[in-house]
């Protein structure tokens, strides 16, 4: 009976310095940004741009400083079909920390990332969320991209299976029409955001129409997602005929197949 109560604490003394290593934040968010092969170098430059320009503002220092915990943790990853880590998680408890983190940003384009997978980009950013040495209040993964999902497993079930662990999944559909981005452009991305890739409660769509808009996007994206301000107003639902159902969470793997000339089975 002694050794089975000396276990016992040697086990919850053991779990309680784990959870003192870890640090509470009031939110652990996962920055994930579309480097696919639609991406021109132009539009790679804006996002980056528009991701440093939202980091040094203002406001986004001012919802950071407050909230309860008064910091954040944050990591960005450029995604296609495959997922890379830019700059790891960083703790932002300060004007100075917040300016680091956006310094150290910088997206090159990688030729290895070639297709659109939503899908594993959302698995790969609940693992970021789950592996790390945070503690949040809540957890919050932030992707954009400039199309639907064309490989890996399916995003809705991707969406259903990260959402049910805790993650908010919010949603920055870039509906702009620029090189190789137009070849593959779906009408009504920001539906298909809102029916197949958003989740979790509070969770948002705020899409990009015009390049130019993009840094006033990203800031006020990250003020909405660290101050959990109002999410915009529903949009009504518009019905177009002879263009792909953009609601129809398997759009993308059709386009594509039809395109290159497979047709899907």
């Amino acid at each position: 009976m002694i050794r089975f109560i000396a276990v016992l604490f040697a086990l919850w003394t053991a779990s309680a310095a784990t959870a003192q290593e870890r640090i509470w934040v009031d939110l652990e968010l996962v920055l994930m940004v579309d480097v696919s092969r639609s991406m021109t170098e132009n539009e790679l430059e804006i996002q980056r741009r528009g991701y440093v320009e939202a980091l040094r503002s203002d406001e986004v220092w001012a919802a950071i400083s407050s909230g309860y915990q008064g910091k954040i943790a944050v990591t960005y990853v450029e995604w296609a079909g495959t997922q890379q880590v830019v700059v790891p998680w960083r703790l932002i408890e300060s004007r100075a920390t917040l300016l680091a983190f956006a310094d150290a940003l910088s997206v090159t384009f990688n030729p290895a990332l070639r297709r659109t997978s939503i899908s594993e980009a959302l698995y790969f950013g609940a693992r970021l969320l789950e592996e790390n040495s945070f503690v949040g209040d809540r957890r919050v993964i932030d992707i954009s991209g400039d199309g639907p999902n064309n490989q890996g497993r399916f995003v809705d079930r991707a969406r259903d299976a990260v959402v049910a662990r805790g993650i908010v999944i919010n949603g920055l559909p870039l509906m702009t029409r620029e090189g190789m981005g137009s070849q593959w452009h779906l009408e009504g991305l920001d539906r298909y955001y809102e029916a197949c890739v958003i989740g979790g409660l509070g969770a948002f769509v705020l899409p990009v129409l015009d390049w130019a808009d993009f840094g006033e996007a990203v800031k006020r994206k990250m003020v909405m997602e660290i101050f959990i301000g109002a999410a915009p107003a529903p949009r009504p639902t518009l019905v177009q005929y002879g263009v792909p159902d953009p609601t129809d969470c398997q759009i993308g793997e059709k386009m594509w197949e039809a395109r290159r000339g497979y047709g899907m089975p």
